[in-house]
């Protein structure tokens, strides 16, 4: 039974993830990106709270930001505010398909970063995954054009892969966090959203102008990029005793998300963006393959 609670958590999860890239376009039509950064935590931050209100954690929120709260401030200005701020405007300057194509390969960035920081050893595997990876980013981002290094939108590309570093140093932030994971994800956008209200307020732009549309797919984003489905994620990781065919399941949402962006939204995608999203995926399970190593025992009997 709780394996297929988990699977159903975990497929909701990849589903409601699939949609983000075509409501962040959806979004951004009506709003600027601090403004959708604004909107969006503040409805991620009340549905964090009726969840932990619902599994009995508020009480923790104010013993755990006070055991470490400069921790909790510097994850909280990360992410979502520095995160998200970038996220969203490389999401303006570029087709959603590049953006979040190249966004897909954080993982690769934080093996990377791992080893600079945790110390972590990077595998020959791990080479062969950061190099078809990074050469996915660069056939996306030229369009094909691998060696005129033609970019359609410089500094688009640049902001999508900085938002890999930021979220790869994210996480490695919180490798030795023995806090409840979504009380520490609500710590961080009760952080951000004041910062973002003050950003949102010297930007001076008006929300006067923004439809019921816009309402609804910047809620949208609040909910289920930021809110819901990372509590879904994590139960379905809870339940299940095999976390491999569940954590697989992450590698079909880039390509849903693909379909939703064609036939939503009528956006054109490049068929660039798909062999370089092959590469990309396919460095990702080259990295998650587990090689068996030989019985030396055996070798020599």
């Amino acid at each position: 039974m709780n394996e297929r609670r988990a699977l159903g958590f975990a497929l909701s999860a990849v589903l409601l993830w699939s949609t983000v890239a075509t409501a962040f376009k959806l979004t951004l039509a009506e709003f600027s990106p601090i403004q959708m950064l604004t909107v969006a935590s503040i409805v991620s931050s009340i549905a964090l709270l009726v969840i932990c209100a619902i599994q009995g954690k508020l009480k923790q929120l104010p013993t755990t930001f006070m055991s470490n709260p400069f921790y909790y401030l510097l994850l909280g200005l990360i992410n979502p505010l520095a995160y998200y701020v970038i996220l969203f405007k490389a999401y303006d300057l570029l087709p959603a398909s590049q953006a979040q194509a190249i966004n897909y390969s954080w993982a690769i960035t934080l093996t990377l970063m791992a080893a600079v920081f945790l110390g972590q050893k990077i595998r020959k595997q791990d080479w062969l995954a950061c190099t078809l990876s990074y050469f996915g980013v660069i056939v996306i981002a030229t369009k094909g054009d691998v060696l005129g290094l033609n970019f359609d939108s410089p500094p688009g590309v640049g902001l999508a892969l900085l938002s890999t570093l930021l979220w790869a140093g994210y996480w490695i932030l919180n490798a030795k966090n023995k806090a409840d994971p979504v009380v520490g994800v609500l710590l961080g956008f009760l952080v951000a959203v004041p910062c973002a209200l003050g950003l949102a307020l010297y930007e001076g732009n008006s929300f006067n102008h923004i439809s019921t549309q816009g309402w609804l797919a910047v809620t949208y984003v609040g909910l289920f990029e930021m809110g819901v489905t990372f509590v879904l994620w994590l139960s379905a990781l809870k339940l299940t005793q095999n976390t491999a065919r569940i954590s697989n399941l992450i590698f079909a949402s880039p390509f849903i998300s693909l379909m939703l962006l064609a036939t939503i939204i009528g956006e054109h995608i490049h068929p660039t963006t798909l062999i370089g999203l092959l590469l990309i995926v396919t460095g990702l399970v080259i990295q998650q393959v587990k090689f068996k190593e030989k019985d030396l025992s055996k070798q020599s009997a």
